[in-house]
């Protein structure tokens, strides 16, 4: 049986993967990462791109240290110069970023109440016009920010480490991918909390 923090509903779904239903066993309840500032939570993706979480959360910490109150707020983040927002580690790459999310929300197009109205496909779509937003970024919203319960990023490494570990995946690329997508179809639908189970199994959950 599943321990008490899995609900009867996700017990009779993921339960029928005796792969998942040991990983969950081994787990520890997941907590809520909630949030209704998606801009803030974008920001903060796009900075810790390519980055480990300690040195993500080291520059992150100095962005949002050059602005009142700690708040990266649209307009300021358009108007700050680049050597300022270079002091803080961050690239010129992203610098372009921060303000193409920046001026996204300034346009309206981020507010919490259309975002969280949209399937998860089309807000994919919606964010990605975004240049520097991936579909990879996304999913981590709709996974964290959102909770939406059945999301699956088959292109995070994490995952793929995990289900080629834990399932003795043995494909790289496309193949994998298909395999993966092909033993996630019986989690629907909640995809996003076996992901997130998969990755508690590595220790190596997104930030």
């Amino acid at each position: 049986m599943f321990p008490d923090f899995i609900s009867p509903e996700v017990a009779a779904v993921l339960g029928k993967d005796p792969i998942l239903t040991s990983i969950i066993r081994q787990g520890q309840p997941l907590p809520s990462s909630k949030s209704e500032d998606l801009y803030y939570k974008l920001l903060s993706a796009i900075v810790s791109q390519q980055l480990s979480t300690k040195v993500a959360a080291v520059i992150f910490a100095r962005f949002k240290a050059l602005f009142p109150d700690e708040y990266p707020h649209p307009h300021l983040v358009l108007e700050t110069p680049d050597e300022v927002l270079r002091s803080a580690g961050l690239s010129f790459q992203k610098i372009g970023y921060v303000r193409n999310v920046a001026a996204f929300a300034t346009e309206g197009q981020m507010l919490h109440a259309t975002i969280d109205a949209m399937e998860s496909e089309a807000l994919i779509l919606h964010l990605t016009q975004i240049k520097g937003v991936g579909r990879w970024t996304v999913e981590m919203l709709l996974m964290f920010a959102l909770e939406r319960p059945d999301v699956f990023p088959v292109d995070d490494l994490g995952i793929q480490n995990a289900m080629k570990r834990h399932y003795g995946l043995e494909t790289a690329g496309k193949a994998l991918k298909l395999q993966m997508q092909d033993i996630a179809e019986s989690w629907r639908p909640f995809r996003t909390i076996a992901s997130k189970y998969l990755w508690q199994s590595l220790n190596n959950v997104p930030t």
